[in-house]
C-alpha cells in the first residue's frame, strides 16, 4: 500500500486530490494519503482538504531560502511518513533533492499527449489553448515520472481523445478531465502493485503472474 503525500496548487479546486481519495476508499486504489502539501493556506484545494479531515502542511517558497526548500520539504515528508509523491495541479518544479530522494516514486498528470505541449508555463487553460492553436487532432493527458525538468520523466500511461472543430479550451478540458483522474489512480495502482518496469526511459507494464515472480521492478 502506498502512503502518498499530494502535492497541490494555488489555484486548482482538488479534483484529482478528491479523485484519489475517491478511488481510495472505492477499493481502487492500495494506498493512503499521509498528507496534502501545497504553498498557500488559502489555496482552494487545501481549504477543501482540511475541511475533508485530510492532513494538510504548508511548505512556502516564499518564506523559505532557495537552498532549504527542498529540504523543508524533505522533512515534512519524513514526518508525514510518505513513500510515493503525486503531483495534483503543483506548478513548481520539484527540488532535485526531493528528486533524488524518491527515485521513480514521484507521479504527475499533465493534461496534454506529452512531449506535446509540455514544458514551463504549460498547465491547465494554456494547455488545451495551445492544442487548438496548433491544430493538432487529438490530445489527452499523460502520467508520468517527475524528473529534474518540467513535464520530461518516462511516461508511464496515456489516454487520448479526439479535438473537434467546434472546440474552445474549456470544452477540450471538461472532456479530458474524467481521463486524468481515471488515469492517476490506475497508475498509482501499477506502482502500488509492483507492475511497472523501466527499461532508459521506457516504462512497461508487468502482468500480475510476472509481477508475482522475480522480473525486475520498481521498489
Amino acid at each position: 500500500m502506498l502512503a502518498l503525500a499530494v502535492f497541490v496548487g494555488t489555484k486548482g479546486r482538488g479534483s484529482n486530490l478528491f479523485a484519489l481519495r475517491d478511488a481510495i476508499e472505492a477499493g481502487r486504489l492500495a494506498a493512503s494519503i499521509a498528507v496534502v502539501i501545497g504553498t498557500r493556506a488559502e489555496a482552494p484545494a487545501l481549504v477543501r482538504a482540511r475541511a475533508a479531515g485530510l492532513s494538510v502542511r504548508i511548505v512556502d517558497p516564499q518564506t523559505i531560502h532557495p537552498e532549504e526548500y527542498g529540504a523543508a520539504l524533505l522533512a515534512t515528508l519524513k514526518d508525514a511518513g510518505t513513500d510515493t509523491i503525486a503531483l495534483a495541479g503543483f506548478l513548481r518544479r520539484v527540488p532535485p533533492l526531493v528528486v533524488q530522494a524518491f527515485p521513480h516514486r514521484i507521479v504527475n498528470i499533465h493534461p496534454s499527449l506529452l512531449p506535446l505541449f509540455g514544458g514551463k508555463g504549460m498547465y491547465g487553460e494554456h494547455v488545451h489553448r495551445a492544442v487548438l492553436e496548433y491544430g493538432v487532432k487529438v490530445s489527452g493527458c499523460t502520467v508520468h515520472f517527475v524528473d529534474e525538468a518540467y513535464d520530461t520523466g518516462p511516461i508511464i500511461a496515456q489516454r487520448s481523445v479526439p479535438v473537434w472543430d467546434t472546440d474552445t479550451p474549456e470544452t477540450l478540458a471538461a472532456r479530458i478531465l474524467p481521463l486524468e483522474h481515471a488515469l492517476l489512480a490506475e497508475s498509482l495502482q501499477l506502482l502500488a502493485e509492483g507492475r511497472l518496469t523501466l527499461n532508459g526511459r521506457v516504462v512497461r507494464v508487468l502482468t500480475d503472474a510476472a509481477a508475482g515472480g522475480t522480473e525486475s521492478r520498481m521498489p
